[in-house]
């Protein structure tokens, strides 16, 4: 059976992402954490983001970090390429 991807899906769920779920990236300039809420797979790979100033960002998936929730619900924001799906990653 092949998979295909939904078109609300855009290839998110291979990532372990969800469109309007809440993740980090660093600012090229300042180097700061920056909040994002997912959007959508680009098609050159990178993940489409909405900026806390409303702007669309085209940001690499290496550059990009997901909050995880600790089993005793303590939460950490680790790399996307290190969490790659296989983690319940907290939504909130």
């Amino acid at each position: 059976m092949s998979r295909r991807s939904s078109p609300l899906d855009d290839g998110l769920s291979v990532l372990g992402l969800e469109i309007g779920q809440l993740v980090r990236y660093q600012g090229k300039s300042d180097k700061r954490w920056r909040d994002g809420v997912v959007l959508r797979r680009e098609k050159d790979g990178s993940v489409g983001l909405r900026d806390d100033r409303g702007r669309a960002r085209a940001i690499p998936v290496e550059a990009i970090e997901v909050r995880v929730v600790g089993p005793r619900g303590g939460e950490q924001w680790i790399p996307l390429s290190e969490a790659g799906g296989g983690l319940q990653l907290g939504l909130f």
